[in-house]
Order: structure tokens, then sequence, then C-alpha cells
């Protein structure tokens, strides 16, 4: 390892804009004081489940309100977490008979007759057409939130039910709804419902326009299936040499009155779309091979991955990580620090995560830090 990353380090230019692509500060309301006062330029923070929608809203309020689009400190995103997923009905999935235990039954693996008492410690189950209506409407009151956190897990279980004496000592200062330490239970959410919870989330992304970001563990290849079957018809078109030649020439020389031929209006821009136009795959685990599949051409949206230090650059991970790295172009990566507090040791993940990078895509840590902001202007802005 060189003397840069060895502790003889020059000062990381938070200057030119450090922007933490994913990050969960409401998990514990009373740090949010602190992003006043972080070196981080702004956090992008993922919604998850039924406890963290209205917070993050409300974290959005309070730091921006009607601030400008370079000054905004906090970009909120609303989604439902894999995690959380059987928390919700598909629409026509239940009937008026339906039982509560019936639901948990039909969405969870694992399960038994005898599993009824354990179902009824869960909450009651929501609409998925409910959810997306009040997605919606809080993606209508932010015009550049995000759809976030989404995704597909294979590995995770449901925690157990909480016991009298996990109640009685559990951090008050965190949102509810989280594992916070209990034991895991046999029951896992099946994946046909998370690809129905996803899909349905990035189709409301693509009716907005709206860049998403994906959780994805065990599950890379079925995450890639759902992206591909709504990419599906709406490839890009390699473009033939004279048709390229052409569209030169009529961005050249086109005059500014003569909008109904330009190339890209922002009538257009506000299309709706069948998929979401930009995809961040945050805290990437995979191999490098899947890569290709996602920055072929012909791929509609455009695909980001982000690198956290405690998920990614943690011995033995690093070793896949700087694999992956070195397959990325310049202009997909992002940084995080999947944090659940903010302060000065979201700060510090986020430096430890850039040095990183910087050190393993041989970038000197000034050019980095410019690549990677102006990465994540464009994955959220476009």
């Amino acid at each position: 390892m060189d003397g840069e990353m060895a502790g003889h380090q020059p000062r990381l230019p938070w200057e030119l804009g450090v922007f933490d692509a994913h990050c969960h500060p409401t998990d514990t309301m009373a740090s949010i004081a602190h992003i006043s006062h972080m070196k981080a330029t702004a956090l992008t923070i993922m919604a998850t489940r039924g406890e963290d929608q209205d917070l993050v809203e409300e974290v959005a309020a309070k730091f921006d309100g009607d601030a400008a689009l370079e000054k905004k400190k906090v970009i909120p995103c609303f989604g439902w977490h894999p995690w959380f997923a059987h928390q919700l009905i598909q629409d026509g999935m239940t009937t008026t008979t339906t039982t509560k235990a019936d639901h948990y039954r039909q969405v969870l693996t694992g399960t038994s007759k005898e599993d009824g008492e354990f179902f009824q410690t869960l909450p009651d189950p929501k609409p998925l057409h409910i959810l997306l209506a009040e997605t919606r409407a809080r993606l209508l009151a932010h015009p550049h939130a995000l759809v976030g956190e989404i995704g597909l897990d294979k590995a995770f279980r449901l925690p157990m039910p909480w016991q009298q004496h996990e109640v009685e000592s559990r951090d008050v200062g965190l949102t509810p709804g989280s594992r916070e330490g209990r034991k895991l239970s046999p029951y896992r959410v099946s994946m046909d419902h998370q690809r129905a919870v996803l899909r349905a989330q990035l189709q409301l992304a693509g009716e907005l326009r709206r860049p998403v970001s994906i959780h994805s563990v065990q599950a890379h290849g079925a995450v890639f299936d759902v992206l591909q079957s709504l990419w599906q018809g709406h490839e890009c078109r390699k473009e033939s040499r004279r048709e390229r030649k052409q569209r030169k020439f009529e961005e050249t020389y086109q005059t500014s009155s003569d909008n109904s031929n330009k190339p890209s209006s922002s009538r257009e821009n506000n299309e709706p779309l069948p998929y979401p136009p930009r995809v961040c795959l945050h805290s990437y685990s995979g191999p490098p091979d899947p890569l290709k599949q996602y920055l072929k051409p012909e791929v509609p949206s455009e695909v980001y991955f982000s690198f956290s230090a405690v998920i990614n650059f943690a011995n033995p991970s690093i070793d896949k990580a700087a694999a992956v790295l070195e397959a990325l172009p310049d202009d997909r990566i992002l940084v995080e620090s999947d944090l659940h507090s903010a302060g000065t040791e979201m700060d510090q993940l986020l430096e430890d995560a850039i040095r990183t990078i910087c050190h393993l895509r041989r970038w000197s840590l000034e050019d980095g830090v410019k690549r990677l902001a102006d990465n994540w202007r464009r994955f959220v802005f476009g």
C-alpha cells in the first residue's frame, strides 16, 4: 500500500462537493440536528418502511424547503425495503374473508399452521396500491426525490417478536420497525412477493421519471431479470454512422426558434417511462461479470454502482470490490455511507470510502472527489 493509504494522507477536498448516495439518518432522529454541521455537501436519505416515510419528508422540509437545487442538503427518497415487503398486500391477493394470518402464510416461506401466534405480532398488512398512491403523492411534492430503498433480499429472515426484557432495554432514540438485535425467525419473504413489490415501485419511478436506489443481497440475477423485463422492447437502438452524423449536424446548426425538431426537448423528458431512467445498485456486492449486462449500450436506464466503507471495503470484501471498481467506467461510480445516524461518523465513513476508491482507481483525491460529485449530480438530477 502506498504512503497515501498508510497514513501520510493529504486533506480531503470537501469543498469540491462530497455527496452521500445512500444513508438512513432518520433511523436515529436525534442525530438529524448534526446534518447542518456535517462536511458532506448533501445526503440522499432513504425511506424503508411505514415508520420512516413521514420522517424522511419531515427532514427534507426542515433542511431545504425552497432551497436552490445546488444548495440542497437533503435529497429525500421514498420506497419500501424488501425486509418489509411482507407487510404489503398485492392487489387481488386477498378476499374479504382472508385473515391476517392467511396473508402472512401466503407471502412468507417456512410457515405452518402453528404460526398464527407469531403472525398476530406482525403489523396489519397494507394494500400495495395504497402504498403506491402515498409514494406518488410524496414524489410529486418533492420534484427531485428518488424512489428508494427498494430491492430484493434472499438472505433476510424476519426477527422474532419483542420479548419483555428487550422492550424494557431498547434504545428509545431509534425509530421503531427495524430488527434492533432481536433473534431471527425461520421465516423469509417469498421471492415472488418481493419481485411484485419491487416491480410496482420501479414502474412508479418510471412513470414519474425518478431515479431508484436498489438493495440486492444474494439476488443480483433476480434484480437484473426484473429490470430487464421492464426494459424489454425499449432498448436503445444503436445509431448508424449516417444517423450520428445527421444528428450532430442538427445539434450544431439548429436555430433556437426551431423547437419542434430538437432531438431532446423538455416535453419528451417529462413523458412517463416503463422503467426508471437511472438506477443505483447500492453497496454493490456482486462479482464483476454481471456488470457487462448493465453497461450494454442498448440498456435504456443509466446504471450506477455505489460503494460503502462498511460493506464493500472491509476484509475480505475489499478484493471483490477492487475487481468490480476496476471493471467500471469512471462515470458510473458513487460513494455512500449507508449509516443510520448523521454526524461526524457519517462524514468519516464517506472519507474512508472516497480514499479507498481513489486508491483502487489510481485517482488523485481532487480528481476522485470531482468525478464522484459529478456522477452523483448526474444520477440524482439527470
